[in-house]
């Protein structure tokens, strides 16, 4: 969108029901969650909860509404001008923007460790007793800049869902009132965490709250990522979760996909939804209506889902060039020729099948959560990368730095090494990450949350 036209595309957005607002800023950015509610009635109540925290979380202030509706200021009987009132964000908002998610085990579709704030759903006897909550997630990092890093968020004890509005609007005011000003670089709530300690964050909790949360309850991740293709859900539906690589929608030579979306949306009577790793659902399609469906993903070529590699269906990429400003390196238009020869090492070693989770960025600010993939490629130079590897597959360790400012040759000649070594001594159901880690390949951070494993 061209700056000139900024205001106006914003007041269409407006005009049919859809905003802008809080999508950036520092403020909270966003709550994640799973994108199928109708898949159980615990889905459904997990998800009315987050929706909950995000409206809870707007802010209040009018100043969208003047800055791109040309609504006037509020004014008194005297004529004076009523300041806006920020109930959460106060008058100087937060000191760097907020992320949120909300995960129901056994998948953690959304990395809830990659967020400022985090509940797990704790489900026992098919209810939702209560979240677990995580605290002091982030991605961003600086190259060459040691006090910058990205960090996993820890498991900071359980709430139960009537807390969670409350617990969510403590720990916002907390780094509100505490997160660094001076230093954006320094001003994620990751920082103030370390800066302070788990223990100053608990006291300050209880502090806000009149009670200490209880310690956290036992569950289980087995996977992160999307469940691509059909699924049914309890009421009936059907729904498709679409693989779209790296997020891109277009038309290209043996898959119109951009087409048949289009052709799609022209017949399609339910939702399209966008997933926490840059897929498409096609939601809400009856029964009667999925034939029609099938035959356009088949004719556009938007079933691939059926013939990727699992290597494939687990990548991901941040846009990098030649659209995104603070990137140093391709990401999202080489990704794809990438895994193609990793494909072919991995055919070689009888890997195929295997599902590892690969992500690039074109620079270390994380976008792509790059250091929670098994193998994570960060963009420093122009066909220049920092390998790192050895996460957990599904997504509660860190990878750490392997190999610094390394070029496609080398990147390809480590990996092939370590496949062979893969194929060769991996324990039973052993994923790539932990074979790393238990073979002394890549050094254990210390980071794999407690009861994610």
């Amino acid at each position: 969108i061209l700056k000139r036209n900024l205001k106006n595309s914003i007041a269409h957005m407006n005009q049919v029901l859809m905003d802008s607002l809080a999508a950036c800023g520092d403020v909270n950015r966003n709550v994640m969650c799973t994108v199928l509610p109708e898949a159980s009635e615990v889905h459904a109540e997990v998800v009315a909860t987050a929706q909950a925290v995000g409206e809870h979380l707007l802010p209040k202030t009018t100043a969208y509404h003047e800055i791109w509706l040309d609504k006037k200021r509020v004014v008194d009987s005297k004529g004076e001008v009523v300041p806006d009132h920020e109930p959460i964000y106060g008058a100087t908002y937060m000191p760097r923007k907020f992320k949120i998610a909300f995960a129901i085990p056994p998948r953690n579709d959304v990395d809830v460790y990659a967020h400022d704030l985090g509940f797990v759903a704790i489900v026992e006897g098919g209810e939702v007793v209560g979240y677990n909550v995580t605290a002091g997630g982030g991605m961003g990092a600086s190259h060459g800049d040691p006090v910058t890093y990205p960090r996993l968020a820890s498991v900071i004890g359980f709430c139960t869902p009537q807390q969670v509005i409350e617990v969510t609007e403590a720990i916002v005011t907390i780094q509100r009132d505490f997160g660094d000003r001076s230093e954006r670089k320094h001003a994620r709530f990751k920082y103030t965490i370390d800066d302070r300690g788990l223990d100053w964050l608990h006291d300050e909790l209880e502090s806000r709250l009149g009670y200490r949360l209880p310690e956290p309850r036992a569950f289980e991740f087995t996977h992160n990522g999307d469940q691509v293709g059909w699924q049914q859900t309890s009421d009936g539906m059907w729904h498709c979760v679409l693989f779209i690589q790296n997020g891109r929608l277009a038309d290209r030579e043996g898959a119109t996909q951009l087409t048949g979306m289009r052709e799609i949306a022209g017949i399609h009577q339910g939702e399209f939804r966008l997933t926490p790793n840059q897929n498409v659902v096609i939601s809400g399609v009856t029964a009667e209506q999925r034939p029609a469906i099938d035959q356009l993903l088949q004719a556009h070529g938007l079933d691939s889902w059926n013939r990727q590699t699992p290597l494939r269906l687990h990548s991901m990429a941040c846009v990098g060039f030649p659209t995104c400003g603070l990137s140093m390196a391709e990401s999202e238009r080489y990704l794809p020729d990438l895994v193609t020869l990793i494909e072919q090492q991995m055919e070689k070693h009888g890997l195929q099948q295997q599902a590892i989770t690969i992500r690039m960025t074109g620079c270390p600010n994380g976008c792509a959560r790059p250091y929670l993939a098994e193998i994570g490629l960060v963009g420093k130079g122009p066909g220049l990368y920092n390998l790192h590897l050895g996460a957990a597959f599904n997504g509660s360790r860190l990878n750490t730095l392997y190999r610094e400012s390394v070029y496609e040759e080398d990147i390809l000649s480590e990996l092939d090494t370590l496949f062979a070594s893969y194929a060769a001594e991996r324990q039973a159901n052993e994923t790539f990450g932990d074979f790393l880690l238990r073979s002394g390949v890549v050094a254990d951070a210390g980071l794999q949350q407690e009861g994610a494993a």
